[in-house]
């Protein structure tokens, strides 16, 4: 069974920037599709990007293009997120997702392991 944490969420200023990372065990996060998704208050979750193999999958949600890159470490078995230019919109907690092999899809059906999320607040 695998396991996901996730690190490095908290608050900033509109215009900052955090870095995510979620730590993989039970699996190797270059040879199984990986993701991130978001979920605001009152909100559905929503996917904002997926990466296989160190190559992103899809097309980022727009909400984000330009301003959230993911990568991922081999060595260290982690998937991270760079998030820049931070607006009060990307408060959220932030999810880390895995499913075996080549990506199916973006939704949140579409993967079988979760972290337990990081929160992000970015404030005016």
């Amino acid at each position: 069974q695998a396991q996901l944490v996730e690190f490095g969420g908290g608050s900033v200023q509109a215009g900052g920037s955090l870095r995510l990372s979620c730590s993989a065990s039970g699996l190797t996060v270059t040879r199984n599709c990986m993701g991130w998704f978001r979920q605001a208050p009152g909100k559905e979750r929503e996917g904002v990007v997926r990466i296989y193999n160190g190559d992103l999958i899809g097309v980022p949600a727009d909400s984000v293009k330009g301003r959230f890159t993911a990568s991922q470490d081999n060595a260290k078995n982690t998937m991270s997120l760079q998030m820049d230019n931070l607006k009060p919109e990307d408060t959220a907690m932030y999810y880390c997702a895995a499913v075996r092999g080549y990506c199916r899809g973006g939704l949140v059906d579409d993967f079988d392991f979760w972290g337990q999320g990081t929160q992000v607040t970015v404030s005016p």
